[in-house]
């Protein structure tokens, strides 16, 4: 049964082709004219050249037709050196073609996907490959555009060595298409690629890998996703979402990733050998996701994960009864076995979300009542530095699950118990960077049906006569690295380094403080002399820049009405640090561009004064936030504080991810000090994040028309905790969400709102 798992890779090498036949020969294409002709008369064994250099508005269409062993090879004339700009775009129509060594950038597609693995429908690409090429920041202007970087259609294709990074608007960064007998049974191969950092989206959508859809989900794929580094690809929930049956994921890495590989749709994968890698500072860094029936889950590492629920190192969900297809089906049949868990945080998660408490705001089709059956959790290693008071966070009941011979150095104090939960004293070793494993083997296994079939362990190492449980088996060559990011990727390009260390700029006046913002390099920092600066211009904000005082706090004084004290580009971040910024109240303090906010900007407050201003931060609908974050600072005499709720359609976006506001003091805002809005009922869209501590509020909320202090409405994660409000004549300081625990602590109100909480929140549904 388990050879449907098996995959071939598609490797073709280029050296040697246009040597191998008769007829065919090189040649070298300065522009697209010339490109087109070259390929009018191209044979099998072909290879074309694209100059080096820039192509601006290139929309490249690859019709042609090689062989096997004599594929037609358009590549750069050097790997590296041929850049695609401007609306530019590749799509590739016909048989054994292989795009080689070109660089999208600088720009974006004007079609749907930067590279198509199809012309049109009656033109798709069979037995193709694209490598050694890269995508960065080739993002749409306006992040609600919706399109793919890459389209996968036809079969047997493949994308190698490449790297991809940056996306930021709407849409999955890879999707493979099922739609028709064309497209099915595809065994394309996705390997060796780099998938570097995509930015959080706020809201669905930013999946970096799609695998078909809820519609097609019951179809057969056979996709090879093999040997690729996933590195913080942290765009939504989802990272991987598998929607279709008999796909392969084996020797990923998945680097500090906030999200999960998912079984979302679809049936018999085979999830093995694959690196899950987490850190102190996020706890949205998940593992894997489970859904629907027959999956083999096997050799994966996780360590240092801090996630929970639907991003917990393995999360098994509730589904729906007779669920439509896109919606949630039953888990069954599921074996989960020889994995090793170092330092995560409760491995496993059961039942992940059973909502049958909420009928009263939901209907009942989206009721998820149906338990997991069949399940087998077996020959797993589960180790943790600080004891957990259970492996198992359960849900509902765990009534489905089977549990045999899984190790734990720690005691199970959980509701959950089994014999097949087994307290054993052990400790682990180092033996490279984020690799560690345990002192002394275990070698009592159960042997399941069809575990003989389970031949290697994580390393590749042969079991059949050498087992024990977990990943890996003991003995671990010192010094073995767990993964290197140089096999991934083309071997000869290097991503920026995007925090780098910047200079610090001295300004004493004004024109000089414009000058240098103006020279200032991505990380600079303008340190001010004290004093009072008159400015009757936008900052504009555009790259990574500090903004603070030398010793005492020098003023920034913005004399002109109707235009903002700072104007946030995307990429724009600032951190404003000891500054008084003082405007005339009829302008913003900071604002973002009214359209085109094609990538996040951060914005942090420290130590700052703010007063005198409309409002205090003004978003654009399509704007988004990595981060807010206002410490020890004092705002007074504003109209409005923080709105963050131009995102009004209901379906799951945001216009901010992390928001923090502690240890300030705000005075005379007369309407909201905060508005943070996420509409939308998505239970797997888990953000945004809001922390308001330690802070006071007086005189505020005056205007007639405000009813709520401070907006929170569908934010799923909220800390309100050592607030002081007083005298703020509204009805309610916030109405916090109850289901997903949200609670006032210790905070103190005289003569001001309640604090209501609202335990079942009814949102629009958006499927």
């Amino acid at each position: 049964m388990k050879a449907f798992f098996l995959s071939i890779f598609l490797v073709f090498t280029i050296s040697g082709f246009s040597q191998s036949a008769q007829n065919s020969k090189s040649s070298l294409a300065s522009n697209v004219a010339e490109l087109e002709e070259f390929l009018k008369i191209a044979v099998p064994g072909d290879t074309i050249l694209m100059a080096n250099g820039t192509w601006d508005d290139a929309q490249l269409e690859i019709k042609v037709n090689g062989k096997k062993d004599l594929p037609v090879t358009i590549m750069a004339e050097e790997r590296g050196k041929v850049f695609l700009e401007g609306q530019s775009s590749l799509k590739i129509g016909g048989s054994y073609i292989i795009v080689d060594g070109l660089i999208f950038q600088n720009g974006y597609t004007p079609d749907d996907a930067v590279i198509q693995f199809k012309i049109n429908n009656d033109q798709i690409a069979n037995n193709s490959r694209v490598t050694n090429c890269v995508i960065e920041n080739f993002t749409q202007p306006s992040r609600e555009t919706q399109d793919h970087w890459i389209e996968f259609w036809g079969r047997n294709n493949q994308m190698d060595h490449c790297y991809i990074a940056g996306k930021s608007n709407s849409g999955p960064t890879l999707r493979i298409y099922l739609k028709g007998n064309e497209n099915i049974n595809t065994h394309h191969q996705i390997i060796n690629n780099y998938f570097g950092p995509r930015p959080r989206k706020g809201g669905p959508h930013a999946e970096t890998m799609q695998i078909g859809s809820s519609e097609t989900s019951m179809t057969p794929a056979y996709v090879n996703v093999a040997n690729n580094l996933f590195y913080r690809c942290n765009g939504e929930v989802e990272i991987i979402s598998s929607k279709s049956n008999f796909n392969n994921f084996k020797n990923n890495v998945f680097f500090e990733s906030e999200g999960s590989l998912v079984l979302r749709h679809g049936n018999y994968a085979n999830i093995d050998g694959n690196i899950f890698i987490g850190n102190d500072n996020s706890e949205f860094i998940g593992g894997i996701r489970v859904i629907n029936t027959g999956h083999w889950i096997t050799n994966n590492y996780f360590y240092n994960l801090k996630g929970s629920e639907f991003r917990s190192p393995l999360a098994v969900m509730n589904g729906i009864p007779k669920s439509p297809l896109n919606r949630y089906n039953q888990v069954t049949d599921v074996v989960a076995a020889y994995n090793s868990f170092v330092d995560t945080k409760s491995p496993w998660h059961f039942s992940v979300g059973s909502n049958v408490d909420k009928s009263e705001v939901l209907p009942a089709s989206e009721i998820r009542s149906a338990r997991p059956e069949r399940v087998l959790i077996a020959n797993n290693l589960v180790y943790n530095q600080e004891a957990e008071e259970s492996p198992i966070v359960a849900y509902d009941t765990v009534d489905g699950v089977t549990f045999k011979n899984n190790i734990l150095n720690y005691e199970n104090k959980g509701p959950v118990q089994n014999d097949g939960i087994i307290t054993k004293d052990f400790e682990v070793k180092k033996v490279s960077e984020y690799l560690y494993v345990p002192d002394q083997s275990f070698i009592d296994i159960y042997h399941g049906f069809d575990f003989e079939t389970i031949e290697k362990d994580l390393l590749g190492r042969d079991r059949s006569e050498n087992n024990s449980i977990g990943a890996i088996y003991l003995p671990v060559p010192e010094n073995t690295n767990l993964f290197d990011k140089a096999n991934y990727g083309p071997a000869w390009f290097q991503p920026e380094d995007v925090n780098k260390k910047g200079k610090v700029l001295k300004v004493t006046s004004s024109e000089e403080f414009l000058k240098k913002l103006e020279q200032a390099n991505s990380g600079d920092i303008l340190e001010l002399a004290p004093g009072n600066y008159k400015l009757d211009t936008s900052v504009d904000i555009a790259k990574r820049l500090t903004i603070r005082s030398q010793d005492k706090k020098a003023k920034l004084k913005f004399t002109s009405a109707n235009i903002a004290a700072f104007k946030m580009h995307p990429k724009g971040s600032l951190k404003l640090e000891n500054i008084i910024l003082e405007g005339n109240a009829e302008s913003n303090a900071f604002e973002t561009l009214d359209e085109n906010m094609s990538v996040a900007y951060n914005l942090w407050i420290k130590d700052a004064e703010i007063s005198d201003f409309n409002q205090l931060l003004k978003v654009s609908k399509g704007s988004f936030a990595d981060t807010i974050s206002i410490k020890n600072s004092n705002f007074r005499n504003l109209k409005q504080g923080i709105a963050l709720a131009e995102e009004i359609d209901d379906k799951g976006e945001y216009n901010a991810e992390f928001v923090y506001i502690t240890d300030s003091n705000f005075e005379n805002i007369q309407n909201e000090v905060l508005n943070y809005y996420r509409g939308g009922y998505d239970e797997s869209t888990i953000g945004g994040t809001l922390v308001f501590t330690g802070n006071t509020v007086k005189n505020s909320g005056t205007s007639r028309d405000t009813e709520i202090l401070l907006r929170t409405r569908g934010v799923v994660n909220l800390e309100m905790a050592n607030n002081t409000f007083i005298d703020n004549e509204v009805k309610y300081i916030a109405i916090l969400w109850g289901a997903k625990g949200q609670e006032p602590v210790n905070n103190t109100l005289r003569n001001s709102g309640e604090i209501k909480v609202e335990e079942n929140l009814k949102q629009k549904l958006m499927y």
